[in-house]
């Protein structure tokens, strides 16, 4: 069972975990031991909430597909357990990035001194250059 919050749980059955052939050099064993983990988990068919279904299906993430399945690949690791943990942990960071709610953006507007402070100093900067000879009329 992954523990996602206090009231959110994935059972066992909703991940599909299988064992695959890592990529990359592996040396001796490399065509004999699949310690990497593909990890597949169907948003539709899972008992998660409808807010955190929504939320995830709505995410433009290339790890989920257009039929709403989460495929994972973990291969970081030399053991299956690890990449195994490994694979489970970005579940649930996914799961947990897609429900952080962010807080709206207020607009700002600069205070009138500090407009009339920046209006001075590029009239000064204007002046200064005339003064100098760099600009030619």
């Amino acid at each position: 069972m992954l523990i996602i919050s206090n009231t959110v749980t994935i059972d066992e059955w909703e991940v599909e975990l299988s064992a695959i052939r890592s990529q990359g050099a592996g040396g001796q064993n490399v065509n004999k031991v699949a310690s990497a983990i593909h990890l597949r988990f169907d948003i539709n068919r899972s008992k998660l909430p409808e807010f955190y279904k929504e939320r995830l299906l709505a995410l433009n993430d290339s790890r989920i597909t257009k039929e709403g399945v989460i495929v994972l690949k973990a291969q970081s690791h030399r053991t299956q357990e690890l990449n195994r943990e490994d694979a489970l942990k970005r579940l649930k960071q996914l799961i947990l990035s897609a429900t952080k709610v962010e807080r709206a953006r207020r607009a700002t507007k600069p205070t009138r001194n500090s407009q009339r402070r920046r209006m001075d100093k590029k009239t000064k900067h204007g002046n200064t250059k005339a003064l100098r000879g760099s600009v030619k009329v």
